[in-house]
């Protein structure tokens, strides 16, 4: 793992920020069950502003409460696999679906009306290296997360149960 070539901004590191980031995950969730995606099924914030990015919900099950938990994130469309990337927006600590997903791979996603139950696997160093570039096309502010932090950010991918 290379050291992070870039600091991320100023902030970034409060306690507040995770806070904040669970309080528009709800909302952004409530809105796209809501509207099957017309709300809440587009990113327009940073690389995503002029091009929207897709969003999808991932369910994944709680490693140690065993509840549903349920996220809104980018994602890349791949035949019939969906790809996501762990990023955190570049944090120090993979994010708490991505642990829940590795303690149970057994996930249900959401693309807009579509709910399908999937099995996710962190994608191989070769798949995350083919898929990458295809991500940053998606997504350009995936390498600048990935230069905010010292771990390498994981590619997910799921794949039809």
């Amino acid at each position: 793992m290379s050291p992070a070539t870039s600091a991320a901004p100023k902030g970034m590191d409060s306690p507040i920020v995770p806070k904040i980031l669970k309080v528009m995950a709800r909302a952004n969730i409530a809105l796209y069950r809501a509207t099957g995606g017309r709300v809440g099924g587009t990113w327009r914030i940073g690389a995503g502003f002029r091009k929207g990015v897709p969003i999808c919900l991932l369910t994944t099950k709680g490693r140690k409460t065993g509840k549903p938990r349920t996220q809104p994130l980018l994602y890349m469309p791949d035949g019939d696999r969906v790809v996501i990337v762990a990023s955190q927006g570049g944090l120090p600590k993979h994010p708490l679906w991505y642990l829940n997903l590795c303690a149970d791979a057994r996930v249900t996603v959401q693309v807009r009306r579509d709910v399908r139950r999937m099995r996710a696997r962190t994608a191989s160093s070769e798949e995350r290296a083919a898929l990458w570039p295809r991500l940053l096309d998606v997504y350009a502010d995936f390498d600048k997360y990935q230069s905010w932090t010292d771990r390498e950010i994981p590619v997910v991918i799921c794949e039809p149960a």
